[in-house]
């Protein structure tokens, strides 16, 4: 035996002696690692075994005394393998103490045992002669008595057999490096095999199973000898099949006559006979992994089949599963029904039924949930627990406030200030979430937060995504806070013209330096800008109040860095996206929800068409006659310049080019303005004060109208290539239009005729509500549009729970606010577990409570 193995050997059975106190060695068995993995490669000892020994050693200290013997075993058994020799068993184990998959199989296949599947049953028809075959059955789950989550699951994936550091660089490519990213590394699809059936019994298009035996093979060249067909031809008894494989010429050397095999795939047809083409075959005497069973389907990569694949992550998932810790409280798991952890990951991976692959797939969807949940509460019970300043207003100076807006207040509007007055007077920053359909009256909401906090002589910011919102945030806030209010005696100006301000890219730099000087020494009361408040190196002499608006515009941390120019400011978010309740409980469960969900009175829905693409000239036709009326129109393309144009097709149409052609071939006695996103700040400010002031009659624009601005003169909206928007934008685009008091058109022509009857498009021409096209928007195209750069501080890559389940989030947040209330620092014994798996699933640290808003 070598010197290293021979060292090893000594150290484990002395620990195994000692009862497994980590004390055969001064400071811990990890102590010898830095020695002993020096000493192993200078004897040549495999690089698996080493990794296995400074693995599994490296994180024996954290062990529970069961876990240690498990753990030392597998090393044991691996020594008598690498060395050829047999060793009396460790003291004070059980007969299951062998821990590694590899350890145990490597050891019994050097000794010459060939390994045995550890559960397998026979499956069989009734009406099938032919004797059953055995088929992999999910092993027994037991609950495992380790506290934590096994630390081999660390393990490389090398350290399974068969695979090498060629087949995990290849693995690597589909994020599989250790035996832990195996296991969470669910099926893509499933097909089930179970229908067990004879030959004469068999429909076309089925997909079954069915048990034969071989009665002639035949190989056939093809492509003049540059591939091959496997013929076999097969017989239950009750009939013959057919079955062929192209260019696998292996199975055909395989086969032999009068071999019984199980044949699963679906029933295809051949000049008027059924055939299988391709199946999944295996021996009747062998355990099937393949089929006659619901075998998963992985994602995969160059060079992995799908067979290797699913039978290294049968290896880990069998072994490994039943030995994972459930980290879900028994109270919890029972209240909700769920599968406990170790039985949900055999069953996703290697489910027995359909009742059962449901019932893992509910467990670790709720467990995304749910981790998401608590994450969310979390991060708003540490916010609530600040302290911040109160800001209170008496009931009449503020009724007279109101009184003196050009508008009645919506009812919606009415109720989403009571919130906010709450919030303000709460003595806890305020952190809400305004969302209301375009229209629906939120900035002033945003004007009379801003006018209780200039009560007081204290300072607001309002960040806007572009400078022509911010622009217009400045325009509304002059006329609602100053100029109009000033006129009336009984509510003298909140704030004067020069307390206000707007900081956007294109400021000049003198007009910035004054701007920074007045907001250092508390000269400007509200700054309206864009991401120069951020970037720019502003001082505020007392921050209390920061508005942004169109919040999924920005990430999480450009909103932390602008509230930490502040002490504990409050914080009002705002969106013309409507939010999906399934999002509004999770992505944005750190928030408390205001919804406006009424339009002010006289506001019209806007008549919604979609057009065939030959029918462009109608769309024309329909502006012409706006224009003659004195109205104006949009016409909005999804990209900047044409990409991929061809003959006889209509893709790819492109702002830059199409502008041209309008205005020389289309709208020649109208003027026509362009606007996109390379523009220069400056370009785009003409552009748009030319279209406000009725210069520009259409503007042919990108989605940078999308957000916000404010035209009631504009009557038509064309979108060219409506198929490439998602519901929620084409919704914003739409609410550019009908603002006035003039009747609206919102024109969607995509990019071929075939997708007229797309699903989105058919839906913005049934309905106006964005709350009801927000729901489809989820469910059609996921929740991409609406987390915006939320989620760089938010988990987003939701593997088994679909956002669109509102009963499962509903069920998961009702179990997380009851913990939360119970435990909010999960630090009773049975949270303990939880705690350690919550962290690992945010960051390390206290990343979970940094990662939002909160800074």
């Amino acid at each position: 035996m070598k010197s290293s193995l021979q060292k090893l050997q000594k150290i484990l059975k002395l620990e195994a002696d000692r009862g497994y106190d980590n004390r055969a060695v001064l400071g811990g068995l990890e102590k010898i690692l830095p020695g002993w993995e020096a000493e192993a490669r200078s004897e040549g000892i495999t690089e698996n075994l080493t990794q296995i020994v400074t693995t599994h050693l490296r994180d024996y200290g954290r062990l529970s005394p069961t876990s240690r013997a498990e753990t030392l075993n597998g090393l044991w058994q691996r020594i008598q393998g690498e060395a050829d020799i047999s060793l009396p068993p460790l003291p004070g184990l059980g007969p299951e103490g062998d821990l590694s998959l590899k350890t145990n199989e490597a050891a019994r296949e050097t000794r010459g045992v060939t390994p045995k599947p550890e559960h397998v049953s026979g499956r069989a028809d009734s009406r099938e002669p032919s004797p059953a075959s055995q088929t992999v059955q999910t092993p027994t789950v037991k609950t495992p008595s380790q506290v934590g989550t096994p630390a081999a699951l660390n393990a490389s994936i090398t350290v399974l057999p068969g695979v090498g550091s060629r087949h995990a660089q290849t693995l690597k490519r589909l994020h599989l490096s250790t035996l832990g990213d195996m296991l969470y590394y669910f099926p893509r699809r499933y097909d089930d095999y179970t229908q067990l059936k004879p030959i004469n019994r068999l429909f076309f298009g089925e997909e079954v199973t069915v048990i034969a035996m071989v009665q002639s093979v035949n190989l056939r060249p093809i492509r003049h000898g540059q591939a091959q067909i496997v013929e076999v031809v097969v017989n239950d008894g009750s009939g013959a099949l057919r079955v062929t494989w192209f260019n696998q010429p292996w199975i055909g050397k395989r086969l032999q006559n009068g071999t019984p095999v199980v044949l699963s795939g679906k029933i295809d047809q051949y000049l008027g006979r059924l055939v299988m083409n391709n199946p999944e075959v295996e021996p009747l005497d062998q355990q099937n992994l393949h089929t006659n069973r619901i075998v998963p389907v992985y994602s995969l990569t160059e060079n992995i089949t799908q067979r290797w694949l699913r039978k290294q992550m049968y290896q880990v998932v069998t072994y490994w599963a039943p030995r994972i810790p459930d980290h879900l409280p028994d109270s919890i798991r029972k209240a909700a029904n769920l599968l406990d952890l170790p039985a949900a990951l055999l069953q996703v991976h290697f489910p027995d039924s359909m009742e059962k692959l449901r019932a893992a797939r509910q467990r670790l969807a709720f467990d995304e949930i749910f981790f998401l949940q608590l994450g969310v509460l979390r991060q708003k019970h540490t916010w609530q627990n600040r302290k911040a300043r109160t800001f209170t207003v008496p009931n009449e100076w503020l009724e007279r406030q109101i009184d003196c807006l050009p508008f009645s207040l919506t009812a919606a509007q009415k109720r989403v200030l009571t919130d906010v007055r709450s919030d303000l007077a709460s003595g806890h920053p305020m952190n809400r979430l305004l969302q209301g359909d375009v229209g629906s009256g939120k900035t002033v909401i945003a004007a009379l937060a801003v006018a209780v906090l200039a009560r007081q002589g204290v300072q607001s910011a309002l960040l806007a995504p572009t400078s022509i919102l911010a622009d217009q945030h400045y325009q509304n806030m002059l006329n609602l806070l100053s100029t109009d209010l000033s006129q009336v005696e009984a509510a003298p100006a909140v704030l004067n013209p020069d307390e206000i301000a707007l900081l956007i890219g294109a400021t000049p730099e003198a007009d910035k330096k004054v701007i920074r000087e007045k907001l250092a020494n508390g000269d400007i009361k509200l700054i309206i800008g864009t991401h120069a408040l951020i970037e720019d190196p502003i001082i505020f002499a007392d921050l209390q109040l920061v508005i942004v608006d169109e919040q999924h515009r920005f990430g999480v941390e450009q909103r932390a860095t602008l509230r930490s120019k502040g002490d504990n400011p409050h914080l009002l978010v705002m969106t013309a996206t409507p939010i999906p309740r399934s999002l509004a409980l999770t992505i944005y469960g750190d928030l408390d929800l205001s919804v406006m969900d009424e339009m002010p009175p006289g506001r019209q829905a806007v008549e919604t068409h979609v057009l065939f693409p030959r029918e462009r000239e109608r769309a024309y036709s329909l502006i012409r006659g706006q224009l003659k009326e004195g109205r104006q129109a949009f016409i909005v393309y999804p990209l900047i310049e044409e990409n991929g144009l061809e003959e006889n097709q209509e893709v790819g149409r492109g702002a830059v080019e199409e502008y041209t052609r309008l205005q020389k071939e289309v709208f020649p006695d109208y003027r026509l303005g362009l606007l996109h996103g390379r523009m220069k700040a400056d370009e785009k400010e003409t552009v748009m004060t030319l279209f406000r002031n009725r210069e520009v009659h259409v503007l042919v624009s990108t989605t940078v109208v999308e957000v916000g601005v404010d035209f009631p003169n504009a009557t038509v909206m064309l979108v060219e290539g409506a198929n490439r928007f998602g519901l929620s934008q084409l919704h914003q685009l739409r609410g550019r239009v009908g603002r006035g008091q003039d009747k609206a058109y919102c024109l969607l022509i995509p990019e071929t005729p075939d997708l007229v009857e797309n699903e989105r498009l058919a839906a913005m021409a049934e309905t106006t509500d964005g709350f009801v096209l927000a729901e489809r928007d989820l469910e059609q195209r996921g929740p991409g549009d609406f987390l915006g750069t939320r989620q760089s501080g938010y988990r987003s890559d939701l593997r088994m729970a679909s956002l669109t389940d509102v009963r499962l989030i509903e069920k998961a947040r009702q179990q997380a606010q009851g913990l939360f209330a119970a435990d909010p620092d999960l630090t009773l014994p049975e949270n303990q577990l939880l705690s350690q798996v919550l962290q690992n699933y945010w960051g390390s640290g206290n990343e979970i409570t940094t990662k939002g808003d909160i800074s």
